[in-house]
Parts: structure tokens; C-alpha cells; sequence
């Protein structure tokens, strides 16, 4: 099943996420993605259901289709438990979706099962970088004194300070490292699974926590205490979302090694 919001061919199937077959029913005028919104349906397979829609042709993650899928998630999750499928889900058609139910299905149980009445919250953190470079001067005498020995020195030769420079890269991206680190350790206690994202410039931290709708007060607490106490972390909250990062982890599998699910491939 492709992941990818490309062009579908004719008769590809949209897959917006996966609930128990006793679900109950969505509005029936519910419209998902496209231009016109295509109608939302339901598939069913022994004690599964997929909701899905024909696919639209060209389809790519402009707001309007972001927020239909959203949309269409947030009705299901009001309903009961709904594994979330992301964006641009496409089967190559519904005969794809079921046999997928009916292969999976006591993974999806599972899941349905673990899932139920949580949420994701997406951490992304980043250094303030005049206080991380005011840190390393002050944690590393090393680097302290190379600064002061350039400085005297009118500004010191250009090896010296490609030499400064490197020290002080090293510096900072052993305390990206350890920062990293941080965050989770710190947030982790206030979530019920953790998933690390992929790797992406800017951020030193990219990490989802799985949080129980009811203590979600708990876990934004969490997080302000980490800002207090680490001020020089710039942290960017997002949530709570639909967990898409926990649709994949099955019962041998701990919910904090994988970075989740974006599709139904089996």
C-alpha cells in the first residue's frame, strides 16, 4: 500500500484509519478528502473496520485535505477507540484494505485495545543558541581559555581559530546528545509510551509521547517544569493528536522502538 499522497489510479482506496466493527456509525454526508470531499465509508472485515473513501486522483497535503482527514479522525475518535492512519494512505483498492484487516488482525485488535482513550503529544526541542554557546564557555575551561589566549592575540592565527571552532561544534553537539536525552528522561514518567521520531535539521529532539486523555494535564505540566529548569531548550508542543506513532508497536514489539506507523502494509 503506498504512503505517499501521489496520484492514485482509478479506483484506489483512501484509508483514514481502523476501528472495531461494532463502531459506531460516522454521519452519513461525512466528506473526506478531495475536491469535491469524497464520501466516507466503511469497510468491514470479521471484527475490524477500515474507513476509507475512493481516492482522489493528484492528491497532495494541501490544508484542505489535511484537515479533512483530521476531521474525519477526530469524529471517528469521538465514537471509541480509532487507529490512526497517516495522510496519504492509499490502497490499491478496497479487496487491498480488507485482506490487510483480515491478515493483521490481531495486531490491529491489540492495538485497539492499547490505544483506547489516548493521546500523542509531539515534542520537538531545539537549543537557545546564545545560551548553549554560553554554557560550553562556562562548562569547558578548555574552550574558556582558547577563547582568552585568541582574544590577546588580536583574534589568534586561522588555524587557531578553525581549532576554536571544532572545540566548540563538538561542544554543542555533545550537549544536543545529552539534552536529547533529557527530554525524555524527563517527560517519560508523565506518558504511558514514547516514540522517537526521525532526525530532522534544527530540532536535537523529536520525540512523541503516548499520554491517557484524562492526564494530559499532567504530562503539559511536566513539560512547563522542563522549560523552568532548562531555559535554554526551546520546546515546541504539539497535541494532543490522534497517536500515530503508537499504531504500529505490536505486543513483542516496546512501544519507544519504532518511530510508528504510516500505512497498513503488512
Amino acid at each position: 500500500m503506498s504512503t505517499s499522497a501521489e496520484s492514485a489510479s482509478g479506483g484506489s482506496t483512501y484509508v483514514y484509519g481502523i476501528t472495531a466493527a461494532s463502531h459506531p456509525s460516522l454521519p452519513e454526508d461525512m466528506g473526506g478528502v478531495g475536491d469535491p470531499p469524497r464520501p466516507v465509508r466503511i469497510l468491514k472485515e470479521g471484527e475490524l473496520a477500515a474507513i476509507v473513501s475512493d481516492a482522489p486522483e493528484g492528491l497532495r497535503p494541501k490544508r484542505r485535505d489535511l484537515l479533512a482527514h483530521q476531521n474525519v479522525l477526530s469524529e471517528a475518535g469521538a465514537g471509541g477507540s480509532a487507529l490512526p492512519m497517516r495522510f496519504g494512505s492509499v490502497a490499491a483498492d478496497d479487496d487491498a484494505v480488507t485482506g490487510v484487516l483480515a491478515e493483521r488482525a490481531e495486531h490491529y485488535k491489540e492495538r485497539l485495545g492499547a490505544l483506547g482513550g489516548k493521546v500523542e503529544y509531539n515534542i520537538k526541542a531545539s537549543h537557545d543558541e546564545e545560551a548553549v554557546l554560553h554554557r560550553v564557555m562556562s562548562e569547558n575551561p578548555e574552550i574558556r581559555n582558547r577563547t582568552e589566549a585568541n582574544r590577546r592575540a588580536g583574534g589568534g592565527s586561522y588555524e587557531e581559530r578553525l581549532q576554536l571552532g571544532e572545540m566548540v561544534a563538538a561542544a554543542v553537539q555533545n550537549l544536543e546528545a545529552d539534552d536529547a536525552l533529557e527530554v525524555q528522561r524527563a517527560l517519560e514518567p508523565a506518558a504511558d509510551a514514547v516514540s522517537i521520531g526521525p532526525e530532522s535539521t534544527g530540532w536535537l529532539a523529536n520525540v512523541s509521547f503516548l499520554v491517557e486523555r484524562g492526564s494530559a494535564e499532567v504530562f503539559i505540566t511536566a513539560v512547563e517544569e522542563l522549560r523552568k529548569s532548562h531555559p535554554y531548550l526551546e520546546l515546541r508542543v504539539n497535541g494532543p493528536l490522534p497517536p500515530y506513532s503508537f499504531v504500529e508497536p505490536g505486543p513483542s514489539q516496546p512501544a519507544g522502538s519504532t518511530a510508528g506507523a504510516e500505512s497498513l502494509e503488512g
